[in-house]
Formats: structure tokens, C-alpha cells, sequence
């Protein structure tokens, strides 16, 4: 009983996402539908600047906590509505918070951490336990793997929440920058082609294919360090 107690927060943040997913709301929050009503969503802002950001970043939150795949829709979204700076400030607020709740929930979850971990996060044990805080901030710089997953996998290696929150904020802000300019880039780009349809031509601007360009750098960040890593390796042998 206590085992399913301890898993009882977790569960429901699963359940809440799962909730949210079939909803359909964040489809509200797609490129067509954005495109759609830009003019009235703009208004809302315009007209309730606080209350729109509030209800984003609680938005985000939610969607960061649960660990559903519609974060990216969202975090685009509010480039789109609210431009880099603003959405990278709300959006910074909203993926902490929601990462601090899938933390706390997944660690109260796993308990002490005596239980045989998934085989994501045994492959994630040696390299933490020898360097646990550049590889925590690098898990959080690079995105090549779901930002829930490297959650709920620190909090299984019991990364000290101080380490945690740093790395997650710090990492998850220079990820954010790239990811809200490519929709305020989207929003740029159909303002200049005075077009309310949306196509591959608008990913074609500046504005959208530099912040692509730079995630794409991110993401092939791995390969290079292994790449240079594995030259020292062989190098070293043969210098012995």
C-alpha cells in the first residue's frame, strides 16, 4: 500500500496528461489555428497582458509536468503570441516549475532508489555518477532526448535538487531562446508575406531557418563531442 501511495502523485500528473492529450486542446494551439486568429489573439494580449502570460505559463507548466509530447506546440506558441523575449521569460518560469513537479513526484515515486532502474536510465548511471554535474547540465543543453525523460531519469539517479533546478533552468533556457524565435519567427514571416496561409515556404525566412539551424547545432553536439573524445582516446593509446 505505501509503494502505490508514494507512486499515487506521479500517476496522477501521468493521468493529467493523458487528459489533456485527448482533449484536443492543444491542437488549438497549431500553426493553422494560430494563423486563423492571430488578429483576436493578439487582442486578448493586448487587452489582458498579465492574465494571457499567467495562464501560459501555468499552461506550460501543466504540460512540462505531465510529460505529454505537446511541449514543443506549446513553447512555439507562445513565440508566436508573445515574441522571443516575453515567451523566453514566461516559458523559462513555466518549464522549471513543471520539471520541479516531475521531479518531486518521480523521486517521492522511486523512493530510495533501490529498485533496478530502466534501462534508459542504466546507461545514464556511469557517466552521472563520474561527473554528475556536467553531465547533468549537458543533459539538459543538448535536445536529443525528451525533456521529461531526462526527468524523470535524474530523479531516479537522485540528482541533488539544487544541481537539478540550476541545470534545468539554465539548459532549458538556451534551448527556449532557439525554440521561441523559431515562432516568433513563423509570426514575422507571415506578417511580411501578408498571408494568413500557412506553408514550408514561411520556414524559408531568416527568422525561422536561423533559430532551426542552431537547434539542429544542438542536437548534433553529441556526435562531435563523441567524435573528438574517441581521436583523445586513440591518440593517447598510441602516444603509450
Amino acid at each position: 500500500m505505501s509503494r502505490w501511495r508514494a507512486a499515487l502523485p506521479l500517476v496522477l500528473l501521468v493521468l493529467a496528461g493523458i487528459v489533456l492529450f485527448a482533449s484536443g486542446s492543444l491542437d488549438q494551439l497549431g500553426p493553422h489555428q494560430l494563423v486563423a486568429h492571430q488578429a483576436e489573439l493578439h487582442a486578448q494580449i493586448a487587452g489582458h497582458p498579465w492574465l494571457t502570460r499567467l495562464a501560459f505559463i501555468g499552461l506550460l507548466t501543466l504540460t512540462v509536468a505531465t510529460g505529454i509530447p505537446g511541449t514543443i506546440v506549446v513553447i512555439l506558441a507562445g513565440g508566436f503570441a508573445f515574441g522571443v523575449v516575453d515567451a523566453t521569460l514566461c516559458s523559462s518560469v513555466g518549464l522549471t516549475l513543471g520539471s520541479l513537479i516531475l521531479y518531486l513526484a518521480s523521486r517521492y515515486a522511486f523512493g530510495p532508489g533501490s529498485r533496478q532502474p530502466p534501462a534508459f536510465v542504466a546507461r545514464l548511471h556511469h557517466g552521472f555518477e563520474r561527473h554528475p554535474v556536467s553531465y547533468t547540465l549537458f543533459l539538459r543543453f543538448v535536445p536529443v532526448v525528451p525533456f521529461g525523460a531526462v526527468t524523470v531519469a535524474l530523479a531516479w539517479l537522485r540528482c541533488p535538487l539544487w544541481l537539478f533546478l540550476g541545470a534545468s533552468w539554465l539548459g532549458g533556457t538556451v534551448s527556449l531562446i532557439f525554440e521561441t524565435s523559431i515562432g516568433a519567427g513563423l509570426g514575422d514571416a507571415m506578417a511580411m508575406s501578408q498571408s494568413d496561409s500557412f506553408g514550408i515556404a514561411l520556414f524559408m525566412h531568416r527568422e525561422v531557418l536561423l533559430p532551426l539551424g542552431a537547434i539542429a547545432l544542438l542536437a548534433l553536439l553529441p556526435l562531435l563531442l563523441e567524435r573528438i573524445t574517441r581521436r583523445h582516446r586513440q591518440g593517447s593509446r598510441h602516444v603509450d
